[in-house]
C-alpha cells in the first residue's frame, strides 16, 4: 500500500522524536529503577500515539471540512504528547526520590483527560459535518428555483407587465429564506411546478397565462415565507 506524503512525514517525525526520546532517556545519569521504565514507557507510548491521533483527525477519505476540523483533536494530541514527554524526563530525573506510584497516577490521569478530550472533539466534529451537510441539502431546493427564475429572466425581452412580474417574482424568491424545511416542501414542490410552467408559457409566448402563473407563484412564495417564519418562532 502507497503511503501519502502526509503519512511519510509523519511516520519520520515519529521517528526522529523516538531516536530523540531514547537518547537523551539513556543518557540521563539516573538509575534504571522502576520509575525510570515507567516514566521512559508513558513516554513512548506518547510519541507513538501521535500516529494513531493524527490519522483520527485528518482521514483520508474525509472531506476537507471534516479535515479542518479535526484540528482540534490534532492539538489535543500534541499537547498531551508534548506534556508526557516532559513529565517523562522530570520523573527519570528525579527517579531516585520520586516513589513508583506517584508518576503512574499521574501518567494515567493525563493519557484518560487526552484520550476523553479527542473522543469529545471528534464528536464535535462528526456532528457539526452532519449540520453543514444537512444546510446544504436544506437550501438546495429554493436554490434550484432561484436559479430557474434567474435564467427566466435573462431569456425574457422587452419590459412590459409580463418582463416586470418576471423580475419581481425573481427578486422575492431572491430575498426569500433559502432554508427549506418539512413544513415548506409541498409548497416548494408547487412553486418549482409554477416556475416550469412559468417557462414554459414565456417560451409559447402565452402572455396572459404567464401573468396569471407570476401571481399564483407570488401568493405560493409569500405562503411559504409566512410558514418559515411560523417555524423559526416555534424553535
Amino acid at each position: 500500500m502507497k503511503l501519502s506524503k502526509n503519512a511519510v512525514r509523519l511516520l519520520l517525525f515519529a521517528g526522529i522524536a523516538l531516536v530523540c526520546f531514547n537518547v537523551i532517556a539513556f543518557v540521563l545519569p539516573v538509575p534504571k529503577n522502576g520509575t525510570f521504565w515507567v516514566s521512559y514507557g508513558f513516554g513512548m507510548l506518547s510519541i507513538l500515539l501521535q500516529l494513531v491521533v493524527m490519522k483520527a483527525a485528518f482521514k483520508g477519505d474525509e472531506s476537507i471540512r471534516s479535515k479542518f476540523y479535526g484540528f482540534p483533536i490534532a492539538r489535543i494530541g500534541v499537547i498531551y504528547g508534548v506534556c508526557q514527554i516532559l513529565l517523562s524526563f522530570t520523573s527519570m530525573a528525579l527517579a531516585v526520590l520520586i516513589p513508583l506510584w506517584i508518576p503512574m497516577v499521574i501518567f494515567i490521569l493525563l493519557l484518560a483527560a487526552a484520550a476523553a478530550g479527542c473522543i469529545a472533539a471528534d464528536a464535535v466534529r462528526e456532528t457539526i459535518v452532519q449540520q453543514d451537510t444537512k444546510l446544504v441539502k436544506n437550501v438546495t431546493a429554493m436554490r434550484n428555483i432561484q436559479s430557474k427564475m434567474n435564467l427566466l429572466v435573462s431569456q425574457t425581452d422587452g419590459s412590459g407587465e409580463l418582463q416586470k412580474a418576471i423580475e419581481t417574482l425573481a427578486d422575492e424568491m431572491k430575498y426569500s429564506d433559502p432554508v427549506s424545511g418539512q413544513a415548506t416542501e409541498e409548497l416548494e414542490t408547487e412553486l418549482d411546478t409554477l416556475v416550469s410552467e412559468l417557462q414554459k408559457a414565456v417560451i409559447d409566448g402565452e402572455n396572459e397565462a404567464a401573468l396569471l402563473l407570476c401571481k399564483k407563484a407570488r401568493d405560493i412564495l409569500a405562503e411559504r415565507n409566512r410558514v418559515c417564519k411560523l417555524s423559526k418562532n416555534n424553535q
